[in-house]
This record gives structure tokens, sequence and C-alpha cells, in this order.
């Protein structure tokens, strides 16, 4: 047996149109493709082709159905051959299953169950007293009824019962609302409650339409604001894209794809008439989301706010991108304004004027620089070039990346020889982690983050004093505002760390472990269900807090001076004075944080 994932996979990468054409001689027309049919061995044209829709057509004989389809009717061949057939032509490897499986898919039990809690949300929404809120909420933010029933919204009810009796009733026990996500449990002895309590809820389908989790919206105040299903066989936040199953089709027409942040953008711009739209699950795009949208452009356009977080993402999501040979551009909406608010304003016309004025996205981060008067200053130029090189360095596409070097060496006046010097190949190597520029840069931001993973971060010995610095803040909650005055998340190189760290600060002392994870990532929460695993190892909490403070604080000073003798290799003579002035009075620095660890770890040991 084939699995339905591959059988996919196949079915999108295939060129129906080149594969059908080595059998039938096609003439485009229009959008579609016509030639005599091969079934009823037709002269006229009346056989189409329609590469949008992956479908074939006889408008005599009737004669449809897909690429599969085509090759075992024309070849005789049985359909697993023609599967195999079709992804060798599409460079896909479809592997030998020996043994079929007997019955129907494991998972159809967590689809059957996310469909009927979608319709339960869907009803207590339109019909349900405690549904009123909802509706409100609906109205202020100028959803109309008919839109919110055409994306399936409902709404979560704030009572612990409710959801629970009525999916009960219907036979689906409780084993299943834990395995599906519906239902979570501290632990063995206490009672299972709602994951989404007083939430307006948008069901998550995968790109197949089949019910896989949702996405809860608090109606009121509290975090998280948004909250995913947590991860389960059918549902993986990382891995899916709100909208993609109405979307996809779309997307492949039109040759592009927007990606938004949010559900409300999401579908504000689709029920306005844009329909090639799709949005990370509340979180920083994947690579598997990546290739999940590979699979049908190779465009997109990055519709982020355009506030610092927003920047962020979108310089995080487009490195991802064009690590997978994307084109990216981005979409710079007025001040105040998202894909939502815009487009309730201004309608379909009016985005796509934005999208006609959208520019490349490695030409937004110089355009940003250039705004903040980074290329001016000779110390400032070289942290804009910090910021340039990861987004080169990302690009896998080979010409675009050499266009890269040189609009990075005409905005920066630094030669290709020496920038290709700095990239150290002149072959890509993307970046996965890092600092996206913002307005205004902080001095004492890093120069670069060069972590490829996780794993390979945590080996770094300043990431272990950050590992022990969360793992401390974990054993003792109490103490993580006093820390937080003292070292930013800036100082966390380690990104899932400083998620950990973010969200210890953000969701307080008496917070869940639930709730922790709920405000993380997924990396993150594997990290974090690891730390939590060595909680009460520390055995002098207070002296890791001032021994890993010291060492990030330490590496902090290590890469400014770093940063500062790479100046003196293009700097004036002037100039050279006045920085190894600064490397003079950053080298006592470090000596004194030195001192100063060594008598603290040494009046503490007495």
């Amino acid at each position: 047996m084939i699995a339905d994932e591959i059988i996919e996979q196949v079915r999108e990468a295939a060129d129906i149109v080149a594969i059908i054409g080595e059998y039938v001689p096609l003439k485009k027309t229009g959008s579609d493709y016509r030639g005599p049919c091969p079934f009823h061995q037709g002269t006229r044209r009346n056989f189409s082709v329609v590469p949008a829709k992956k479908l074939y057509h006889c408008f005599v004989c009737g004669e449809s159905g897909d690429v599969f389809k085509f090759l075992t009717k024309r070849l005789g061949v049985e359909w697993p051959v023609a599967v195999r057939m079709v992804g060798e032509k599409a460079g896909i490897d479809v592997p030998e299953t020996k043994v079929r499986r007997e019955g129907p898919d494991p998972r159809e039990p967590l689809w059957e169950l996310q469909a009927t809690a979608a319709a339960y949300f869907q009803k207590v929404l339109w019909e349900e007293e405690v549904g009123a809120p909802a509706r409100e909420y609906l109205v202020e933010r100028d959803i109309p009824r008919a839109v919110a029933e055409d994306f399936g919204i409902g709404f979560a009810p704030r009572e612990i019962g409710l959801m629970r009796g009525h999916l009960n009733a219907l036979g689906f026990d409780d084993a299943r609302l834990l395995e599906g996500g519906l239902l979570v449990q501290a632990d063995q002895d206490s009672e299972p409650r709602p994951r989404f309590r007083g939430r307006l809820m948008f069901p998550i389908l995968d790109a197949m339409g089949r019910n896989v989790g949702f996405g809860g919206r608090l109606l009121g105040p509290g975090e998280p604001k948004y909250l995913n299903s947590s991860e389960s066989p059918v549902f993986s936040k990382g891995k899916l894209l709100y909208g993609l199953n109405r979307s996809r089709n779309h997307i492949r027409k039109a040759d592009r794809a927007l990606v938004v942040e949010g559900y409300f953008d999401a579908l504000r711009v689709m029920a306005a008439g844009i329909e090639e739209v799709v949005a990370p699950l509340g979180t920083a795009l994947t690579e598997a989301q990546a290739l999940l949208l590979k699979k049908y452009t190779h465009n997109v356009y990055l519709l982020y706010d355009s506030d610092a977080a927003g920047l962020k993402a979108t310089f995080r999501a487009g490195d991802e991108l064009l690590s997978q040979g994307f084109s990216v551009r981005v979409v710079t909406l007025p001040p105040g304004d998202d894909p939502d608010t815009f487009v309730r304003k201004n309608g379909a016309a009016g985005m796509e004027a934005q999208l006609a004025s959208a520019i490349d996205v490695f030409d937004r981060k110089i355009q940003i620089l250039e705004r903040g008067g980074w290329f001016a200053e000779l110390q400032k130029k070289r942290r804009a070039l910090d910021r340039l090189l990861p987004t080169i360095r990302a690009t896998s596409d080979e010409i675009m990346r050499d266009l890269y070097i040189g609009r990075a060496s005409e905005v920066t006046g630094v030669a290709r020889e020496i920038l290709l010097r700095e990239l150290g190949s002149s072959r890509p190597a993307p970046a996965r982690m890092v600092e996206p520029p913002t307005v205004p840069f902080s001095r004492e931001a890093p120069a670069r983050s060069s972590q490829p993973d996780a794993r390979a971060a945590r080996r770094d010995s300043g990431t272990s004093a950050e590992e022990m610095l969360v793992l401390a803040m974990l054993q003792d909650r109490s103490l993580v505002e006093t820390i937080a005055e003292r070292i930013g998340e800036e100082s966390f190189r380690n990104l899932p760390l400083r998620s950990i760290f973010k969200a210890l600060l953000e969701t307080g002392e008496t917070a869940s472990v639930e709730e922790l994870a709920a405000a993380m990532e997924g990396d993150s929460i594997t990290l974090l269900e690891d730390l939590l695993k060595k909680q009460g190892s520390i055995v002098d909490v207070n002296r890791t807090i001032e021994d890993s403070i010291a060492k990030i604080h330490n590496r902090e000073i290590e890469n400014k001076m770093a940063r500062l003798k790479k100046l003196l290799t293009v700097a004036t003579e002037l100039q050279r004075t006045e920085i190894e002035t600064e490397l003079r009075a950053l080298s006592k620095e470090r000596t004194a944080l030195g001192r100063g660890s060594w008598a603290l770890s040494k009046n503490r040991s007495r």
C-alpha cells in the first residue's frame, strides 16, 4: 500500500500536462490544454487537460480523472504502478509497502473527533446563549455571519463540563478527547479540563481538507491571546498552514502565495476575493511549511505587521523561504494597519495596489537600514552589514545570491571580494536563527547568531550558561523578575531558551507548565520538557544565577571586542585611536567581571 501523504505529494508535484503530452498532442487554449481524445480515438480537440485542477476531461466520451487514472487507462498498468511512474518523473521516491493495512486509517477517529468538535463549537456560537459574547465580538470585528460560517468559526464555552458532556454523549470518550487535545490533564489523579475555554475557535484543516485541530482566540484579557491545539497524531503546528486547504488551487493558478500572520488577516483577505492566502499557526515560518508552499508556487508575498515584532517575523520567514529557492517580496502597509484592517478599509483593489508595490525582501532590509542611518557611520555600517550577510547566506538561488552580494557592496562601499571572504564560501549556507534588522538597532545586539539548530546551540559554552540560568528560574520562579532586571531576552542567543525565558517572564511565577508551553513553539517546548526533568539538580540557585549572568555578560563583551577588531582593518588613523581606546576599556571591564565572579564564588564558599 502507498501512504495517502505520498500519493498526494506525487499528485501535487506531477506535471500533468507534460505526462499526458507524451501520449496526446496538446495545444494551449487559454489556461487549459486541448488535444484529440486518446480513449475514443477522436480527431477534434475535445480532450482537455486542466493543470490548475490536475485533471483531464473529454467533452465527447466523458472520460475524466487525474494523472494516475490516465496512465492506468492509457497504458493498462495497475494503479500503484501508475503512482510510481509519476513519482519517478516528479523525482519523488514512492516506497513499497508489502503489507496492506486492513481497515480504516488509524487517524480516522481523531479526524472525526475534530470535525464533530468543530460542529459543536459552531452550534454554541450561533445557537446558545453562552455564545452571545463571541457573536458581539464578531460584529465588532466586522465579520459577517456568512463569512464566519464559511470559515467554520465557533466558540468554546468557558463552562468546564459542556463540551466534554456533549462529546461524551456522542460516543467520544475522555481518552480520545485527551489524545485529540480537546481535554488536558495535569496528572493521572486530576480531573480532565477543556484546553479551550471562552475562546473564538478557528478550525484548522490539513491540505486535504481534514479537520485536525483548532486555533482559539481569547475574547477578554489574559494570556495567551491565541492558543493552538496540542501536538497529536493529526496536528503539528509547524507542518500546517491555516487556509491552505481552500487556497492551494488559487495559489497554483495565481502562481503566488500571500503569507499573513493571523487567522483574521487570512480570512479577511480571502473573503475580499484574494484567495491565495495562508497563515502560519502563530509560529515563525518553518522549513516544513515552506516546503508545503513549494508544491504550489515559488513566489511569496509577506504581509506581516510593520512593527518590530512583525519585521522580525518577516525577515526570519524571508530567510527560510530564500533557503528553499523562493522569490520573496515584502508588502509594507500604512502605519497602524495589518491585512485585516487595511482590507476592511480599502478592499481587494487596495490590497492589489499594495501587492503591486511590494519590494524584494533584501531590498526591504536595506531600505530599513538606510532610513535608520546605518550606512552613514563606520561602526553602524559594520553592524548593518552583519544584518545583511545572513540573508545572503540563506539564499539558495545562485544568481539571486550574486545579485544580493552586488547590492550589499553597492550600499556599504565594501568590495565584493571582501564580502565573499566574510561570507566564507560562494555556496549558500542557510542561516535559520538570525536577528533581523529593526529600527533602531541595539548597540549591544550580537553581530549575528549562528546556531543551526537547538542541539548545536546547546553545545556552546555561553549557551550552557543560558541553560543553567533558565533551569535556575524554573527551579525558583520567584527569582524571575529579579533576573529580568539584570538581563534581557536579547542576551539569549539560543532561541528556544530565549522563548522559555520570555514565557517565564510573561506568565508569572504561578503559571502552570501547560500555560508556559502554550506561550512557546515546538523546539522550545521540547527543551522545556528536558529542563523540567532536571529540576532540583541545582544545589545553590543564587550562585548558579550569578555565575551564569557573569558568563553571558563576558560573552557579550568578547563579541563586542571582536566586532571592534574587525573595524580596525578599515578604519582611519583617528578612528583606530578611538577603537583601541574602547577596546582597552572593554578589556578592563572583562577583567573586573572575572575578578568579581571569582570573589563572589570565594565568599560563598566560606
